[in-house]
């Protein structure tokens, strides 16, 4: 048996994330309560940018590691790349403070979490414990477990290390979605839905990666690519593997029919949390969609084409009009996730006809749309009563008059959302749905514009309430938001704006990283 190498270089920014993580659990051990929260929060930011800086040493390298079960290609960089960008700010949301408004106006300087995760919602145990002042900081290494799980899993080239990925992301964000401050019930009731659904997913998954170790005889993507090119018709055994395989991916990117768990949970969940996992969790999962089926599987292109296309058609439609009958802003964000991921879908159906344009578009996309749902994510966090948060919809009727700014920030990421020019929105789409024509799928462009026309609607209706309609009672209060919150929400417009008018760059960047390994 061969001592297997680890190359540290190549495996840099995923070390660092997991080492951040680790050092995280000792704080929680050693460091006092009082200090936490601010380790944590410069661990984590440091540990980011040092991933980062890693990345970035890293461009243009092309290499395997860990015996061929990591690949460090153009696409694992810029997936990798976006996936710290998005969480820099998204862990700036995780250490935001100020989420409540007393009666009177004045703020009071809590978080989004319960101040302890093991006591019943509304026990006198649980009001001791935000009398006392007690903070779940465990938040801060859950989440930096989960990003290195995400780092990893768009670079697996084995199935195996994938699967571990996986859960690596995942278990985390079980335990992160049920700890609302706020509606701590609704919170807990997600957190267990997202579990259940996602464990049967991860064995569908499991079962998907037996039945394709079966057929090839190996778990690596390459191996599983060439026993195809080899069996010209025995391939009944790749095909169900292929299938279940599919389940626990397009579950993970909440595709329909997978997609029931997206907005309870997004609403359920404590709005960073929500902003993480709609955010980096999907670039992750459609980085693991994207080197599968362009790496292990091109040769039953013709087997697994068609299901996309059903797929991304189902998930336009229903995300698109569902979301128009929703009354809360957190549940018609999430059913615009699910339309989201049926256009990005668009584009994964282009991979192997039209060159890397498919992969390319698709990573272009995900970049888009990342910053821009963190920050409209963000911005709904700001809306508060004397309770907290408040996502009712007609609660947020004439804010634009009291807080025209945030206001005019929310309504560019819903323009952005809907695909209007001059936003990352209508470049993303522009780019996904010319991959898919050039690759046949005129008909899957027709039914992605008509959606976006549909969704038009219900981004619009959010603007029209907001600039024009008059505030009332039970309007919410727009809170100032922090330095970390406000840097957050800057960055996202700025990309937001940069990517709509000077697009090219990174278009270029996107295509010259399209190639795996």
């Amino acid at each position: 048996m061969t001592t297997p190498e680890v190359q540290y270089g190549l495996l840099a920014p995923m070390l660092i994330v997991f080492s951040v993580a680790v050092l995280g659990v000792l704080v929680e051990a050693f460091v006092p309560l009082r200090a936490r929260r601010i380790t944590h929060v410069g661990l984590a930011l440091a540990g980011l940018v040092a991933a980062l800086a890693a990345i970035l040493g890293l461009a243009g390298t092309e290499a395997s590691a860990m015996s061929g079960a990591v690949a460090i290609d153009g696409p694992t960089l810029f997936l990798q790349g976006t996936i710290v960008l998005v969480s820099i700010p998204a862990i700036a949301l995780l250490a935001e403070r100020t989420v409540a408004v007393t009666g009177a106006g004045a703020e009071r300087r809590i978080d989004s979490f319960t101040p302890q995760a093991s006591t019943t919602p509304g026990s006198v145990a649980e009001k001791e414990a935000i009398d006392a002042g007690v903070a779940q900081t465990e938040v801060f290494p859950l989440a930096m477990f989960a990003i290195g799980g995400m780092l990893l899993f768009p670079a697996s080239t084995d199935l195996l290390t994938m699967f571990v990925a996986l859960e690596v992301l995942s278990l985390p964000l079980y335990l992160l979605c049920g700890l609302a401050r706020r509606r701590r019930l609704l919170s807990q009731e997600a957190a267990l839905k997202y579990f259940l659904l996602g464990a049967f997913s991860s064995a569908f998954f499991l079962f998907g990666v037996a039945f394709l170790y079966g057929y090839a005889g190996t778990v690596r993507l390459d191996g599983i690519a060439d026993a195809i090119a080899v069996d010209g018709q025995g391939r009944s055994l790749a095909l169900i593997g292929t299938a279940l395989l599919a389940v626990g991916l397009l579950f993970k990117v909440g595709a329909v029919p997978f997609h029931s768990w997206i907005p309870d949970v997004y609403q359920g969940a404590p709005t960073p949390v929500t902003a993480l996992m709609a955010t980096v969790t999907k670039v992750a999962a459609f980085g693991a969609i994207l080197r599968i089926f362009g790496v292990a599987l091109p040769g039953l292109e013709s087997s697994w084409r068609p299901m996309l296309w059903v797929v991304a058609i189902a998930t336009m439609v229903l995300g698109s009009v569902v979301a128009v009958t929703q009354t809360d802003v957190k549940r018609m964000l999430a059913y615009s996730s699910v339309a989201h991921t049926g256009f990005i879908l668009t584009g994964v159906t282009a991979l192997g006809d039209v060159g890397d344009s498919g992969v390319s578009a698709t990573m272009f996309y995900l970049l888009a749309y990342a910053f821009s749902t963190l920050g409209g994510f963000a911005i709904i966090g700001l809306a508060r009563d004397e309770r907290g948060e408040v996502s009712d919809l007609e609660r947020w009727a004439g804010i634009g008059r009291r807080s025209p700014l945030v206001a005019a920030v929310f309504g560019l990421f819903l323009l952005s959302f809907a695909g209007i020019p001059l936003t990352s929105g209508f470049i993303g789409k522009f780019a996904v749905f010319s991959a898919a024509s050039g690759a046949g799928g005129a008909a899957l462009v027709v039914v992605g514009v008509v959606c976006s026309a549909i969704a038009a609607f219900f981004y619009v209706r959010v603007i029209v309430l907001m600039f024009f309609t008059d505030p009332g009672e039970r309007t919410a209060t727009i809170v100032r938001p922090t330095a970390s919150v406000s840097c957050a929400i800057g960055v996202s417009v700025v990309v937001t704006v940069a990517l709509g008018v000077f697009p090219q760059p990174v278009l270029d960047l996107a295509a010259r990283a399209g190639n795996f390994l």
